[in-house]
């Protein structure tokens, strides 16, 4: 089997910062070798954030305003393949490194720019952070309960998609770069990444001519919900396998109403949902989730528990399939349980891992024994605080 990654031979420049640090890691999952580009004495290498979001890169310390160090962050980018980079837009072609300049440089160079609303455009400049990506991108405006106010999503979702999209970019302009010999440059707007992501929304209105309310645990169609039971929540099918279900229900005595022949009609049940909700409800509080997600599976339900997070983490499902990816600690050692891939290659592994670079770790193997720096050199560069 060929245990190389997809990616393996790949260079990379990382100049992210949160808004694109996800992205670039998921090149070095992919076997990329990922060089992660800091300003010295500034990396917030001691955080689980940090450790998560560079797993299996490398470090360098570089101040890329110094005038020095934008000269070895050139020579670097002779030998890549990609710069990943999310400083405001502008920033890196006024001090000299941007795209016409590294291009002139390396022709077959590919560099993404993720920023918060692209390169051009009326809020080009405004400044923005994961809520108001949310809150701009229209996600706030579908998330929470009907009678509540927008609510943004758990965890930095709009920076995860910009992520994603930039990482798909850039697959495909190593695709594009294979055909013709040339790079080019991708401008990744997280304001557009999140509106992207909005999947019925935006397509209903469009369309349809339908805005998309608020409507807390209940799916956008109505085919689900999440309901509390005995000892949590579950979420249950509505409306699949109806008749089904309501046999369930009155064979315990609490179909209610719902067994007559009116409810046989979806439309009806769509007109009627408050009540369908209402006597489901009363029913699931009187089981336990393993109660209504077992027998629901075996009679074919697509059911599940809402698990919590240490749930998850003690899946069995997960732990057969061997997702947790254990890592050593840059500091003691211990080994640190990471998520693992997505995705499953059977010829070039996805791999979640390898190790969490600690600042600067790589000066010496990169700035002496591959761009030919003395000891001294690097020595001096250090106390004018270059790298």
């Amino acid at each position: 089997m060929n245990e190389r990654g997809a990616l393996t031979g790949y260079r990379v420049l990382d100049l992210t910062d949160e808004k694109g640090v996800f992205g670039s890691r998921l090149l070095a999952d992919m076997g990329a070798e990922v060089i992660r580009v800091e300003r010295p004495g500034t990396s917030p290498a001691s955080s689980l954030f940090f450790w998560a979001n560079n797993l299996g890169k490398r470090s360098i310390t570089l101040d890329i305003e110094a005038g020095e160090g934008q000269d070895i962050f050139k020579k670097l980018a002779a030998t890549a393949d990609v710069v990943i980079e999310s400083h405001t837009p502008g920033y890196l072609a006024s001090i000299g490194i941007g795209y016409a300049d590294l291009g002139k440089i390396n022709p077959r160079l590919i560099m993404a720019s993720i920023t918060d609303f692209g390169q051009d455009g009326l809020y080009r400049d405004y400044c923005s952070c994961g809520l108001v990506a949310s809150a701009l991108g229209g996600q706030a405006y579908v998330c929470g309960a009907p009678e509540g106010p927008p609510l943004k999503p758990a965890g930095e979702s709009a920076y995860c998609s910009a992520g994603l999209f930039a990482a798909i970019g850039i697959l495909l302009a190593l695709l594009s770069r294979h055909n013709s010999g040339v790079g080019q440059y991708l401008d990744i707007s997280v304001h557009e990444c999140t509106a992207a992501a909005l999947d019925h929304v935006l397509v209903r209105y469009l369309y349809e001519g339908v805005v998309a309310g608020r409507r807390g645990s209940l799916y956008w169609n109505g085919a689900f919900r999440v309901f509390p039971c005995r000892d949590g929540y579950v979420l249950l099918s509505l409306f699949q396998h109806w008749p089904t279900m309501v046999e369930w229900l009155a064979a315990e005595g609490m179909a209610e109403d719902l067994a007559d022949e009116k409810w046989l009609d979806r439309e009806y049940r769509l007109r009627h949902l408050d009540h369908v909700v209402e006597v489901i409800e009363r029913w699931t509080q009187q089981h336990t989730m393993v109660e209504l997600v077992e027998k629901g599976q075996l009679m074919h339900f697509p059911w599940a528990p809402v698990v919590s997070v240490s749930e998850l983490v003690a899946s069995p499902q997960l732990k057969e399939r061997d997702f947790w990816v254990a890592v050593a600690h840059p500091g003691t050692g211990e080994k640190v349980k990471f998520p693992g891939a997505g995705a499953r290659l059977s010829r070039s592994p996805w791999r979640v891992g390898g190790r969490v670079p600690r600042l600067g770790s790589d000066n010496n193997e990169i700035y002496q024994k591959e761009l030919g720096l003395t000891s001294q050199d690097v020595e001096g560069l250090a106390a004018k605080g270059v790298i």
